[in-house]
């Protein structure tokens, strides 16, 4: 119990800005908790779609279309851009797989170039509107949903890809079979039984980051963490669109 809440402590400190603390005695390097950190990746999305949402009816409401986007900002804010950051570095790996160049190479180096920029621009004006939407039109539960989707896909993902990067290939050998297919019996089981309807976006968050992360991994020859991170942007995006069409 001790490792499982570490773990998910962990993975707060990790994959958003919100306050968490350690002691010097914590061992975070154990398997046991490394595997916490990766499933309860969906109850880090659960937790910031509460925020983003309880901000936006209690506080930005009132002010339309001005506080969704606010709100939608917060949203992205509340992980630190992380995920927007790996758009970057992603973006511009691609584009230099398309002139020959070593595409890992250059997604290590710590300077971003303009392809980089353009792509994160453009999927940071798409996101925000499809945040926006879901707020302005009261999809409270969807909205929400498609977070928890977006990361348990990336749970899915870690056990599927080999992985060019020590620390996800860390991650991905300390999640336990057993644990992991608990884990995503809980998630999927929960959300059906909060609204059936929302079977379709599983479904499709689960398609979509498969593909999208085997797309990458065509383009540039590997899959690490950056690759991770713009998929679960590129999938959020693209379910808030469907969510948009379905709902």
């Amino acid at each position: 119990m001790k490792s499982f809440y570490l773990g998910l402590k962990f993975s707060f400190s990790y994959f958003s800005i919100l306050p968490v603390s350690f002691k010097d005695s914590d061992d975070l390097s154990s398997k046991e908790i490394l595997s916490a950190m990766v499933l309860s990746l969906p109850f880090v999305g659960a937790v910031l779609g509460l925020i983003t949402v309880a901000i936006y009816i209690f506080l930005l409401k009132d002010l339309g279309l001005y506080g969704a986007i606010v709100s939608a900002v917060i949203y992205m804010f509340l992980y630190g851009f992380l995920h927007t950051e790996a758009v970057l570095d992603v973006g511009d790996a691609i584009y230099a797989s398309h002139s020959g160049k070593d595409a890992y190479k250059i997604i290590k180096e710590p300077i971003v170039g303009a392809m980089g920029v353009l792509y994160a621009f453009a999927l940071m004006l798409l996101k925000v509107a499809g945040v926006s939407y879901m707020l302005l039109n009261s999809l409270f539960i969807e909205f929400i949903t498609v977070l928890v989707v977006s990361r348990l896909s990336l749970v899915i993902l870690f056990n599927i890809h080999k992985f060019r990067s020590s620390f996800a290939t860390q991650l991905k050998e300390s999640i336990s079979k057993r644990d992991y297919i608990l884990s995503l019996i809980f998630f999927i089981s929960l959300l059906i039984i909060i609204d059936y309807s929302l079977t379709l976006i599983i479904l499709f968050g689960i398609l979509l980051s498969v593909t999208i992360s085997f797309w990458i991994k065509r383009k540039i020859g590997f899959v690490n963490g950056d690759v991770l991170g713009a998929t679960l942007e590129i999938v959020e995006t693209i379910l808030f669109l469907i969510v948009a069409k379905l709902f």
